[in-house]
């Protein structure tokens, strides 16, 4: 069974797909995202054609909590997106810890500088490219805690 990953954000939405056998994890795309409803039944209406063709049979959905693992404000928007989802595309979804994706999808060997930090520079070279990254580690997060527990 395929697996679509999400990484939820107010301006973009990264989408990555496992392989069929959800083994591997991979960046697929970067949907644009508003505050408003019609914004965001854009985007299901998107993820909704992702999954038609390449038969998804789960959605993960990142889930944005602090180190105490309470809820980030972004979670006010993410609740209804995730029932939206389920709704619209008929799929079961789950929620994944998103915490540090972002950063780390920003770790890869071309954007690190000379002293082993991402510079200013390169941390804005293909931003899109990063939202789908970071939607690519959710899901092969949720792939790995799978294994695990088998």
């Amino acid at each position: 069974m395929r697996l679509l990953g999400i990484d939820y954000g107010m301006k973009r939405i990264g989408i990555s797909l496992s392989d069929e056998e959800a083994v591997f994890a991979l960046p697929h795309s970067v949907i644009k995202n508003c505050p408003s409803k019609k914004c965001a039944e854009e985007a299901v209406k998107k993820i909704k054609e992702i999954c038609g063709a390449n038969s998804v049979g789960k959605i993960v959905l990142g889930e944005s909590v602090d180190y105490k693992g309470h809820p980030n404000p972004i979670m006010g928007k993410v609740a209804p997106f995730k029932a939206l989802l389920e709704k619209e595309t008929g799929l079961p979804v789950v929620y994944q810890s998103e915490t540090l994706t972002t950063k780390e999808s920003l770790r890869t060997p071309d954007r690190i500088g000379p002293r082993g930090n991402v510079s200013r520079k390169r941390k804005g070279m293909e931003i899109k490219k990063n939202d789908a990254s970071a939607a690519a580690l959710i899901l092969r997060s949720f792939i790995e805690k799978r294994k695990v527990l088998k």
